[in-house]
């Protein structure tokens, strides 16, 4: 660690640690062939789903973050049984996301603090992070992560099938910047408030092409050159002032996509502000929503769950193996057995429609 004593630079600067390139982590956790190809194959996928021309419905289901690989592994091993059930209708993408912003301050995730201790070891988070989205895509399941530093998916977005920005960032020119380069289609969900013109604004952007600042494969400063990414999608969340998931406020939407000249098709996220921030009312979404797909609403193409083995959440406790296992360290989630029974019951729904 390397502390500067220049007195017109870095005064709040208490120290820098070099990392490892993405190329070095690569080498040491690389990208299978099989792998690949099922990375390449699942991206395919949502965008024939965000195009219209596969039926199908996707599911991103998971954790709100990871924090513990073992329990990420039974998880998708699990969910793993299910995708196979339902895979004639629904395309199930597990949440892989280890990044967390956050309003003021609090955990920030497995790669921002892998050992939950406040040492912020990001150089062993980004190894964790790269171990576990190689495992579960070797399992066969798609993977979905939110990108939220710059910098890191030049370290894993290589196994990433769909991405997302956040409320708190699908404002932010770097995000929209960054989205415009990166290779699998890219969420924007609307803002805290509500604002649904903030994302489709960030869909537009994100379309275009971009010059900023980033780093290569070798971890090098460098000029990005983007081409674009034509597979920016909305995704409704709720705001403050309230859910935004019944039918009237998906029309709204649609209708907005539309005037913007963007594919009037989008995804609910039947947590946050949908729920009312409360876990228990992700299920009531999931069916609303599911029932208006059915119905014949084809603009719908997907939907979030925030999902864990057990349900509910806790605190990070300074003692950390007072820790419950399966249960969530940041949002309450649901449990796995719900999940299960809402996508098996998604399933019938829409099978008997067509």
């Amino acid at each position: 660690m390397i502390k500067s004593e220049h007195p017109l630079q870095d005064v709040n600067i208490i120290g820098t640690t070099p990392l490892i390139s993405p190329q070095e982590l690569k080498e040491q956790y690389p990208l299978e062939p099989s792998v690949g190809e099922h990375v390449l194959r699942s991206r395919e996928i949502v965008r024939g789903i965000l195009q219209g021309t596969d039926r199908r419905v996707m599911a991103i289901v998971g954790p709100c973050s990871i924090h513990d690989p073992d329990m990420a592994f039974e998880y998708a091993g699990q969910l793993r049984q299910i995708a196979d059930e339902v895979a004639e209708t629904i395309l199930v993408v597990m949440r892989v996301y280890f990044e967390k912003p956050r309003t003021t301050v609090g955990w920030k995730g497995l790669i921002n603090d892998p050992h939950m201790n406040g040492t912020f070891d990001i150089g062993s988070g980004l190894k964790k992070a790269r171990e576990i989205l190689c495992r579960i895509n070797g399992l066969g399941l798609p993977a979905a992560t939110e990108m939220l530093e710059p910098i890191t998916p030049q370290y894993i977005a290589d196994l990433i099938t769909v991405a997302s920005i956040g409320a708190r960032t699908t404002e932010s020119p770097t995000h929209r910047q960054m989205a415009s380069g990166l290779s699998m289609p890219v969420g924007f969900k609307n803002s805290t408030e509500g604002s649904l013109e903030v994302a489709i604004n960030a869909m537009q952007a994100a379309s275009a092409s971009h010059r900023f600042l980033g780093i290569d494969h070798d971890g090098k400063t460098c000029v990005m050159a983007t081409r674009g990414n034509d597979f920016g999608h909305l995704i409704l969340r709720g705001g403050r002032q309230g859910p935004n998931y019944h039918t009237e406020a998906v029309a709204q939407a649609s209708e907005m996509l539309q005037k913007a000249s963007l594919p009037p098709r989008l995804l609910v996220d039947c947590s946050h502000a949908n729920s009312n921030k409360d876990y228990r009312r992700q299920p009531d979404v999931w069916r609303n929503v599911i029932g208006q797909r059915a119905r014949g609403n084809s603009g719908i193409v997907g939907l979030m769950l925030e999902s864990n083995l057990k349900a509910g959440a806790q605190k990070l406790p300074e003692d950390l193996s007072a820790l419950e296992y399966g249960v969530s360290i940041t949002d309450a989630c649901i449990d796995f057995e719900t999940t299960a029974r809402l996508l098996r019951e998604a399933h019938q729904q829409l099978q008997s429609v067509g």
